[in-house]
């Protein structure tokens, strides 16, 4: 009896002693600076933070988890835009609001985790730097803790810092898509035949071999185009701004033969595991295209590789796959927008 007596006693006088150091030692909020840049237009970079639906598609604090699910609020966008969260698994749930907008300029958000009722302020701040850089800089001021709490203090930084971190590196990923798409569609000059070099891509699609009778072949584009896009929406839980253009990959002259084989898939940032084997990543390396936009029937895009192919040979090139990125989504029935690149070497 006597020893449960002493235990009891060293216990309370360490909850005592851990308490005093907290109290005296560890402040009961934390005010913290985190600074950032980005290599994307101000106004691009704003509207990611302002919109809350785009917020949530980056956010490693909401990316993380596949079990989470959020409800958004009117108006969705800018001053008085609110969600809800709630992750059965980790069984974290919260609410975030902006309370105030300095339109490129200021961002005020409350963050109220689980049932706290008092929340985490966050200030974030933009300045361009350049056209194509932004500086983004959040001030976090927590919410004050009980003595007995206080403890989360001394890891709260360093943990809202690393989610900050892999937040960036998704939502790189996202401006460069979204502004590769807007950049191409800024730059399409029909019918008219340029020289571009291409970076080095990561590809999700599938296989596939099929007739080339009449519009066979298309009507079979088309019906793939639907199965990887619906795959990497649906089953990936990938966005639009995520991801480039659907491309499909053939030979360039198979446009003869009876039977045509292609490689059709999109872009994606980087390369990850994927349990259904119809689909595979495929590398494409760097390459030096001839190019040329074009708006017609699917038959029709012949005549515009065939210009192509003879440039090529006109300039003693050899060349290698013909690439065609459907600018517009292919859809029986409807002309394609697309562009189509031959790559080309000594």
């Amino acid at each position: 009896m006597r020893f449960f007596k002493i235990i009891a006693v060293i216990i309370v006088l360490l909850i005592g002693a851990y308490a005093a150091s907290m109290y005296y030692f560890v402040d009961e909020s934390k005010s913290f600076k985190v600074e950032k840049e980005v290599d994307y237009p101000l106004d691009k970079v704003y509207s990611q933070f302002s919109n809350l639906q785009h917020f949530t598609r980056w956010n490693n604090f909401f990316t993380s988890s596949k079990t989470i699910t959020i409800d958004y609020y009117t108006p969705y966008e800018g001053q008085g835009s609110a969600i809800s969260y709630n992750d059965p698994k980790s069984k974290d749930g919260g609410e975030m609001f902006i309370r105030y907008e300095n339109p490129n300029k200021t961002l005020r958000y409350q963050l109220f985790e689980d049932e706290d009722e008092n929340p985490t302020l966050i200030d974030v701040k933009f300045k361009s730097v350049s056209p194509q850089k932004t500086r983004i800089t959040w001030f976090v001021h927590t919410p004050k803790l009980s003595v007995l709490s206080r403890a989360q203090n001394f890891w709260t930084e360093d943990k809202f810092t690393e989610n900050i971190d892999k937040s960036m590196v998704n939502l790189k990923n996202v401006l460069g898509n979204k502004v590769e798409k807007d950049n191409q569609l800024a730059s399409i000059k029909y019918d008219s035949l340029m020289i571009e070099k291409e970076e080095a891509r990561m590809i999700l699609g599938i296989s596939v071999s099929t007739s080339n009778k009449k519009d066979a072949l298309y009507k079979n584009i088309v019906m793939n185009y639907n199965k990887v896009y619906n795959f990497v929406t649906m089953d990936l839980g990938k966005k639009d701004d995520e991801f480039g253009y659907p491309i499909l990959i053939t030979d360039a002259d198979n446009f003869k033969d009876k039977e045509v084989s292609y490689y059709f898939g999109i872009p994606l940032s980087k390369k990850f595991g994927v349990n259904d084997n119809n689909f595979s990543f495929r590398s494409v390396s760097p390459t030096r295209n001839y190019v040329m936009y074009y708006r017609g029937t699917y038959a029709g895009r012949v005549k515009a590789i065939q210009q192509l192919m003879q440039k090529a040979k006109a300039d003693e090139m050899r060349y290698g796959d013909i690439y065609q990125t459907f600018i517009e989504q292919p859809v029986d029935g409807r002309d394609v927008n697309m562009k189509l690149s031959l790559s080309v070497y000594k």
